[in-house]
């Protein structure tokens, strides 16, 4: 996709970075000169990226799980927002992640080891009791 021009005055400009054959697409001189030039090195990019990925937990079945268990309890009100700083009630949202955690337990049934089924049916077991009492 080329630059156009219509009738109508407006531009259409391709940026994307690839073209249709996956290949890196050849930028034009406008394109370049619009693009803010990055004055790290390369070896502090890297640093970056092994840093930012140091954060968070490994991605593993037992992690999304907890992940999955911890929005519910936000959405129990349990965590003030982090902007607002006062808590809110969102019991359709609890539903739905119970919803969620309860189709992962039914497709990967067969498929866990023992403390991945003991950790899905013991989070599952305490929302759903949970929702039933505030639900109440």
């Amino acid at each position: 996709m080329e630059e156009k021009k219509k009738d109508s005055g407006f531009v259409v400009k391709d940026k994307r970075l690839f073209g249709d054959s996956d290949e890196p697409r050849p930028r034009d001189k406008e394109e370049e000169a619009a693009t803010p030039k990055k004055e790290s090195s390369p070896d502090k990019s890297k640093e970056t990226i092994h840093h930012a990925q140091a954060d968070y937990p490994p991605v593993n079945f037992a992690n999304f799980v907890l992940s999955l268990s911890t929005s519910a309890l936000y959405h129990f009100g349990d965590f003030p927002d982090p902007e607002g700083g006062k808590s809110e009630k969102n019991l359709p949202a609890v539903k739905q992640t119970i919803d969620i955690l309860d189709m992962l337990r039914e497709k990967t049934k067969g498929n866990l080891d023992e403390n991945e089924n003991q950790l899905i049916e013991g989070v599952l077991y305490e929302l759903k009791m949970r929702f039933v009492k505030e639900k109440g």
